[in-house]
């Protein structure tokens, strides 16, 4: 396996451990569970959070899966200007923040000030802006092998970039107050 898969699948591995392990401590921080954190949400629009939840995370995994199984990392040429390690850089800034997003509510929920607000606001940004960045370097790719899991992947990431960039950043950020 060529160092930069390694590189990233270390990323991802451990990045998306500091996901499930923020999540899970996450809510267990809360007096009143999950609950606190839906804030203002409707109910009516949180079944419809769970199976966009479960159709970002099969997203992930059709760009994963391209990613690791139809690129050459030493071919690989974004944009004509970048090459494999941007994804180093796009994971990072999906998986950092979005570690920090449930313990940064926890903190706003306990001390709702401005300025924990303004933070939650900018992981949340941060995280979409990413994925929004995931699907330009996959629609990028100078030497794209345009079969199925190659649009599986622009699709996954089409979608997982829907669910950060609006659902999360706007619509469960605005309903939330």
């Amino acid at each position: 396996m060529a160092t930069q898969y390694i590189i990233l699948l270390i990323i991802n591995v451990i990045g998306g451990a500091a996901v499930i392990g923020s999540y899970i401590y996450g809510i267990n921080a809360q007096s009143g569970g999950a609950g606190v954190l839906w804030g203002g949400v409707a109910e009516n629009i949180r079944p419809v959070y769970m199976v966009s939840m479960v159709l970002s995370a099969l997203g992930y995994f059709a760009f994963m899966y391209y990613i690791f199984f139809s690129l050459t990392p030493s071919e690989v040429s974004i944009a004509g200007t970048f090459n494999f390690s941007l994804f180093y850089f796009i994971f990072l800034a999906i998986l950092i923040p979005s570690a920090l997003w449930m313990p940064l509510t926890n903190v706003y929920v306990g001390n709702p000030t401005t300025i924990n607000w303004v933070i939650v606001r900018i992981v949340l940004a941060i995280v979409g802006l990413a994925s929004i960045a995931l699907v330009w370097a996959l629609l990028s790719l100078q030497d794209k092998v345009p079969g199925i899991s190659y649009w599986l992947a622009v699709a996954g990431s089409g979608y997982f970039a829907f669910h950060t960039a609006i659902l999360d950043a706007i619509v469960w950020a605005e309903q939330f107050k």
